[in-house]
């Protein structure tokens, strides 16, 4: 009796823990999942620490929210996992980097470990399925003692992890905001639910600027690097209920087969389990828009680190809808095995559907966790392998030109007779010789590694480019000391970055250009679609200068620690009798001269250069007060203040601030949000306007310059602004329904009523900078160009060429300019731009001569594709893709490309900085 006493007590204790844990509903006050009802983050945050009262939860903050939120993150486990949590980390990143590791060593290790599983929710706020179910899953992994859930936390790891707690905030309150249930809508959201780049937060992976990102790429990709990640997100084709892996083709070559095959395994787990508990509707494959290829989001990036990335996209809200009729998706096939057929759905059929997919994704990783452990050491293994020798990725590009070399040789016999017939594809083939043409030249190697030179004009921010790699888990060396690689001298602080490591895929995918196929559905037919961008190269939309090592090189190298950020050195030159320069071709040069500008103190511009400084440098009289500040940028912006002993002789500019103003508009526009966050990050002061604040003219009293960024300026013909996803879709909210403090938000730039304003602060001596497709506005203003990618009808009219002759989705182009005009200072004369479908203009024969037009940028060639897909390039030649005009006593600089690319495209980032400030001899 004695010796049960204890056990009971213990007993007794363990259901007083669990009777502490309340469920949802005594939390919040309504289960999840009921119709009408959403919690808000502050709700949810306090619920999570109720859980964490658990011995099965370890509740954290991975860092701060950009409003100042703590972001959590909670650890479940069984206890006894808990007391060895360090160990199944150490484990989970040991096998992931492969390094130093032997075949049984790494065995022994996967089946030492326990399989690391990351699902996450509420990355795109106004998806609350997927923010709610997070709550869901974690109750019910904290409550449920049954087999399944032992097994699953006797062997798992879970990393239950918010992704953006500040929009949960903003849209559970707007939508609870009515005390009538019925009337409660998630429509007309009044700003960006991530503070600058709304729904574009899942496109920063790769560039990880956002606080949200960073907190998390630190998790994914350097503390504990997961076998498995599962990204839920909203919604699902019309007339399925959700899609999810495997995802359609083309995938990314660079990738490990095992990763795509390991999401084939997951993907079966989940739609056998939803069959099996007789849930239809899940799509796959060619059943939706989804593909592997992107690099830069949540899911997508993970994919790149040998990591098993998995979405799903499902409908449902806390409103209920229905599943529309579509009647070609009632056919069972092998995208949609079991369809779902129309009917009314409700918030708790939504939830129930991805607590089961999380729960299909976690009994696999409870049974699989030892080859799951250990593939992810196989795919680091095969890609330092790779890294070390001669290896050719296979890619269109390389399969062409197997074609092209057997149709260009001239010694091959031409087949006699008729080929027999084929029609299943069984015969075929051509002579391996053109593969060892192709994949066995030595030029086409991949890269063993890459070196970016400490001696380029920009090294501040080809060190961005490198914390950047570091922040994704890349490891990187730094020079100690002076050295030479294939006869080019490098100096110390040069960066190195080896292919031969486990995540060599995103090595290859920052460098290389992305080798988009021609993909159409069949010939002459439309392309189709990317999900995203083409192409993105990484170094190339930054500007980084770099060289490509084809053979194995060493040196003077120090291999930084992963996750260690670098900063850029800079230095000032001890003695100045009359002051410095800085260069234009430096990014960070903006910032100190923003905060010299803002202590007062004078700053000019050296149009025909002086000296080493190129033409647009700036120039900073010497001073003591100039001499600090300039210590200080030079130490924390790795800035280059080189001394000159006379003033510069010649015309000189001298720079002002200038009043900015950059558009939004109610719901808030993602571009606008990114260049708001390089205006906080440069020290430009900004206002942000709207368009009843156009609408009321005397615009010149209160700005110098306005910016307009893509999707701002309604097409000529329509007058309609284009929507996108921070906005109001359909139709714009009625006053009525917006809260006061909301309405002067409100309204789109119309051609009745905002542009003969914009006109007119023209006119008055202002400026306006045009990014992306607000480049419309030159149309409004009826300057002398027309669009260059027009063809001729048989009617003698003029239309856009169609899609099957030319088509440019997100890719990397290079352009030709002059740098010595003012609005290219600090550029190089042939520059990557990010292009998007971007505008091309033709100019009136005399536009130029009689000063109405003045070209910027250019295509030269008939095939200026950096990277990505570009059909049909050769119509570019010639286009001109920026330009300026006068209009009145102002001007107006059109960006055709996206020079301000979500943050990324740091390369032109220049071109807009230039029209910032005012600039009088």
């Amino acid at each position: 009796m004695r010796k049960l006493l204890p056990l009971f007590i213990i007993l007794l204790l363990c259901n007083i823990v669990w009777a502490q844990i309340p469920s949802p509903k005594e939390h919040f006050g309504f289960n999840v999942g009921d119709d009408y009802m959403l919690a808000n983050f502050t709700q949810t945050e306090e619920y999570f620490k109720k859980l964490a009262t658990s011995d099965r939860v370890k509740l954290l903050s991975i860092g701060k929210t950009e409003e100042g939120r703590d972001q959590p993150m909670m650890i479940i486990t069984s206890p006894d996992n808990h007391k060895k949590l360090a160990r199944y980390q150490e484990i989970s990143t040991k096998l992931a980097r492969a390094e130093g590791l032997t075949d049984a060593q790494a065995k022994a290790m996967a089946e030492e470990g326990k399989a690391v599983v990351w699902i996450d929710g509420g990355i795109h706020s106004n998806e609350t399925v997927a923010w709610m179910q997070l709550i869901e899953t974690a109750y019910q992994l904290v409550s449920r003692k049954d087999a399944e859930v032992t097994r699953i936390l006797d062997n798992v790891v879970i990393l239950l992890t918010h992704i953006n707690p500040d929009g949960q905030e903003l849209v559970a309150n707007w939508y609870m905001r009515n005390p009538t249930a019925e009337k409660r809508t998630l429509d007309h959201l009044p700003k960006l639910y991530q503070k600058y780049a709304g729904h574009d937060n899942n496109r920063d992976f790769f560039m990880l600027q956002l606080k949200e990102t960073q907190n998390v790429g630190r998790q994914l990709f350097i503390d504990w690097i997961p076998q498995i990640m599962y990204n839920h997100h909203q919604r699902g084709p019309a007339g399925s209920v959700l899609a999810g892996p495997p995802y359609r083709d083309p995938f990314n070559y660079v990738f490990h087969p095992l990763m795509i095959t390991g999401i084939d395994a997951l993907g079966a787990a989940m739609i056998n389990r939803l069959i099996a508990e007789e849930k239809p509707g899940f799509t796959r494959l060619g059943g939706s828009v989804f593909s592997t290829w992107y690099n830069g989001g949540l899911r997508t990036t993970t994919h790149f680190h040998n990591q098993i990335g998995l979405l799903t996209e499902i409908i449902g809200g806390p409103t209920p809808e229905t599943v529309p009729l579509v009647p070609n998706r009632l056919i069972p096939n092998g995208n949609t095995p079991f369809p779902v057929t129309p009917q009314k759905w409700y918030f708790k059929q939504s939830i129930d559907y991805s607590v089961s997919c999380n729960y299909a994704v976690l009994d696999y990783a409870a049974r699989h966790h030892d080859e799951l452990l250990y593939n992810i050491y196989v795919m680091g293994k095969n890609s330092i392998e790779r890294g070390s020798k001669d290896y050719w990725t296979l890619s269109p590009k390389r399969s062409d030109a197997i074609v092209a070399a057997q149709k260009n040789d001239k010694s091959a016999q031409p087949e006699s007779g008729t080929p027999a017939p084929d029609p299943f594809g069984m015969r075929g083939g051509i002579p391996t010789k053109y593969y060892d043409m192709v994949l066995k030249d030595t030029n086409g190697r991949d890269a063993r590694g890459y070196i970016i030179s400490a001696n380029q004009p920009d090294f501040a921010t080809a060190t961005k480019f490198v914390n950047a790699l570091i922040r994704t888990g890349i490891l990187v060396h730094k020079a100690t000391a002076e050295f030479t690689v294939a006869g080019k001298k490098y100096p110390a602080g040069s960066f190195i970055v080896k292919t031969a490591q486990s995540f060599r895929p995103h090595v290859l995918d920052m460098f290389e250009p992305q080798d988009h196929p021609n993909d159409f559905p069949y010939p002459g037919g439309p392309p189709t679609r990317p999900y995203d961008a083409a192409g993105w190269t990484l170094a190339y939309q930054m500007g980084v200068q770099f060289d490509r090592l084809l053979n194995a090189f060493d040196g003077p190298f120090e291999r930084i620690p992963y996750g260690e950020l670098q900063t850029p050195s800079g230095k000032i030159d001890a003695s100045a009798p009359a002051g410095y320069t800085l260069s234009s071709r430096a990014n960070n040069s903006f910032i100190a001269v923003n905060d010299l500008l803002g202590a007062g103190i004078p700053v000019f511009r050296i149009p025909q250069g002086i000296g080493t400084a190129e033409a647009g440098a700036f120039y900073v009289p010497a001073s003591a007060k100039a001499k600090s500040l300039l210590e200080k940028a030079a130490k924390d912006l790795g800035i280059i203040a080189t001394g000159v002993a006379k003033k510069p002789t010649g015309t000189m500019v001298k720079v002002a601030p200038m009043r900015i103003a950059l558009w939004d508009t109610y719901g808030g526009s993602m571009p606008s949000g990114w260049v708001r966050l390089l205006m906080e990050q440069y020290h430009f002061p900004i206002d942000v306007l709207y368009s009843q604040a156009i609408d009321a003219g005397d615009l010149k009293k209160k700005y110098d310059v306005i910016i307009f960024v893509t999707r701002a300026i309604p097409a000529a013909t329509t007058g309609r602004a284009e929507g996108e996803y921070g906005g109001f879709g359909g139709r714009e909210p009625k006053v009525e329904e917006i809260p006061d403090s909301f309405r002067p938000w409100l309204g789109r730039i119309t051609a009745d009523k905002s542009i003969p304003q914009i006109k007119k602060f023209l006119e008055e001596g202002g400026k306006v900078v045009t990014i992306g497709s607000s480049a419309n506005l030159a149309y409004h203003l009826g300057l002398p160009v027309r669009n260059a990618l027009v063809e001729m009808t048989n009617a003698g009219t003029e239309r856009p060429l169609p899609a099957e002759k030319y088509y440019i989705p997100g890719s990397i182009l290079r352009v030709t300019l002059d740098s010595t005009q003012s609005a290219t200072w600090g550029m190089a004369s042939q520059s990557d731009v990010y292009f998007d479908s971007s505008p091309v203009f033709k100019l009136a024969p005399d536009a130029i001569a009689k000063g109405q037009v003045k070209p910027l940028l250019w295509f030269s060639t008939n095939k200026p594709l950096r990277s990505g897909w570009a059909w049909g390039q050769p119509y570019l030649q010639d286009g001109i893709t920026a330009f300026e005009a006068p209009v009145g006593a102002g001007k107006l600089t059109v960006f055709g490309p996206e020079i301000t690319f979500r943050a990324q495209a740091q390369g032109t980032f220049k071109l807009l900085f230039n029209q910032l400030y005012s600039t009088n001899p």
